[in-house]
């Protein structure tokens, strides 16, 4: 899936490819054995812009029903490094490529659902984020059978349903609602 977006007057893509992990060992998957069959998401940004125009973040949030929140909500999903750090980021940099394949060790019946966000900060001095564009992936898994869900575009309002939670998760970060542009 190709979105396209436009940040600071210069428009991008970002490419979008959600496939089976067939490959978890060389992938570099922390857990090979759960991560096996599962999805792997990719999301690549082409983006003229260079520097700090070009400085973009994503933000995850996941919803789960082995999850915190459980199926009914959606719980913030930074990844790595960056979970022991006061950071809305998954991936931040200079046009991230996001990168994510879930593991589980168990293949209990279950509903995986992400929603991505490419996100900037409008100065790289404050603690604000907004965001430029969504989509969501997943999995479920049904009598120990994965099925995959593909990337769809999320609408500009599902930003402004996850704005509450984000502020909870990281209140030193002002999330600015409605900013599905930039």
């Amino acid at each position: 899936m190709r979105i396209p977006f436009q940040l600071r007057g210069i428009e991008g893509t970002v490419d979008v490819k959600v496939a089976v992990n067939d490959a978890p060992v060389a992938l570099g998957c922390r857990h090979p054995e759960g991560a096996q069959d599962l999805p792997v998401c990719t999301a690549v940004i082409d983006y003229p812009g260079r520097g700090y125009t070009a400085a973009m973040g994503w933000v995850q949030l996941v919803s789960s029903t082995d999850g915190e929140s459980g199926e009914e909500g959606f719980d913030p999903d930074p990844l790595g490094f960056y979970s022991d750090l006061d950071v809305p980021y998954a991936w931040f940099g200079i046009c991230p490529t996001l990168f994510d394949a879930p593991s589980r060790d168990a293949r209990d019946d279950m509903i995986w659902l992400a929603h991505s966000f490419l996100c900037f900060s409008p100065t790289l001095v404050t603690r604000e984020v907004s965001a430029v564009l969504g989509f969501s992936w997943g999995f479920e898994i049904r009598s120990s059978h994965v099925v995959l869900h593909d990337a769809q575009r999320l609408p500009a309002a599902s930003w402004d349903g996850h704005v509450s939670r984000l502020s909870q998760a990281y209140p030193g970060w002002q999330f600015t609602p409605g900013s599905q542009h930039g």
